[in-house]
């Protein structure tokens, strides 16, 4: 029987000076080991990776193969703006070992699907592991279509992807990828639909709440797969809420609660601003931000 996987996509710990924090990335891995968490992604959006500089990148995948190994499934986040950039990121990636490249689409300038797939193929053909799209168009500008899909999972190192856009966009994709009979992986990410997606056999899911909350999500798993609705639901509704919360706060208020459980660094590169003291108390003060360190 095929079983539920969690793939976190972590921040990226950095000094004051946008240096890689170390011990906060090793504890920030560490918690998700301590929680079972099955994968994680490393550089995504959730970590920053375009605004990190080109040495703190690499320290970042260095550092991250070299203390995950073995103990998860590792993805690594490499989409840029354009084709010589990401291929120059994708090179470094082939030094180390891991299960997969999430490839934004290109950013800033808009680009049609004949383009797209072009770009992917091209890539796909550089790296050593497999390369998994990732469909972001909040972000990027720039959608993925069902027949770009298609397309691209021709490729023999096309192995998936991720999306993050509208689940009924997603589900007709699943439905439509068993049609064509084609063997192509799809991540979801919907945090907020959890226990249903997992009650209704969806196995696979990429979100950045897992980061903040690796033992909720987790919780959320093990009672659904045990039909324990009600102490799923329950889970779900404090991630979901903290998730409702954050929007309000972003990567500042990621720094401030992974602090306080004990995950050193900055995770919010310039120019986000820091929280004020005030603000950070007010986030602090929530019950649901209470909640989620009493649980630690």
């Amino acid at each position: 029987m095929a079983y539920t996987r969690l793939i976190s996509a972590l921040g990226t710990p950095l000094t004051d000076d946008e240096r890689l924090h170390e011990s906060g990335l090793e504890a920030h891995l560490n918690d998700q080991f301590q929680h079972e968490i099955e994968g994680l992604l490393i550089g995504g959006s959730m970590g920053q990776m375009q605004m990190l500089s080109d040495e703190t990148y690499r320290n970042l995948i260095q550092r991250s193969v070299e203390w995950a190994s073995g103990k998860s499934e590792i993805l690594i986040g490499a989409g840029d703006t354009g084709y010589t950039r990401t291929r120059h990121r994708i090179e470094y990636i082939n030094q180390f070992k891991v299960d997969g490249v999430a490839v934004l689409a290109p950013y800033m300038w808009k680009f049609g699907p004949d383009e797209l797939i072009e770009y992917y193929q091209a890539l796909a053909d550089v790296s050593r592991a497999p390369i998994y799209l990732y469909d972001l168009p909040q972000i990027t500008g720039t959608k993925l279509e069902w027949e770009t899909m298609f397309e691209l999972a021709k490729h023999p190192n096309i192995a998936g992807a991720k999306c993050s856009d509208g689940f009924d966009w997603t589900r007709q994709l699943i439905e439509q990828i068993d049609e064509h009979g084609l063997d192509f992986r799809v991540i979801v990410a919907q945090a907020n639909m959890l226990d249903i997606l997992v009650r209704n056999g969806f196995r696979d899911h990429l979100d950045g709440m897992w980061a903040w909350t690796p033992h909720w999500a987790k919780a959320i798993v093990r009672h659904t797969e045990a039909g324990q609705h009600d102490q799923a639901r329950r889970y779900q509704r404090d991630l979901s809420a903290l998730q409702r919360l954050i929007r309000g706060y972003g990567l500042q208020g990621f720094t401030v609660l992974m602090n306080q459980r004990g995950i050193p660094g900055e995770f919010a590169p310039r120019p986000h601003a820091r929280l004020t003291d005030e603000q950070r108390q007010q986030l602090l003060d929530e019950p649901i931000s209470q909640r989620l360190i009493e649980a630690h």
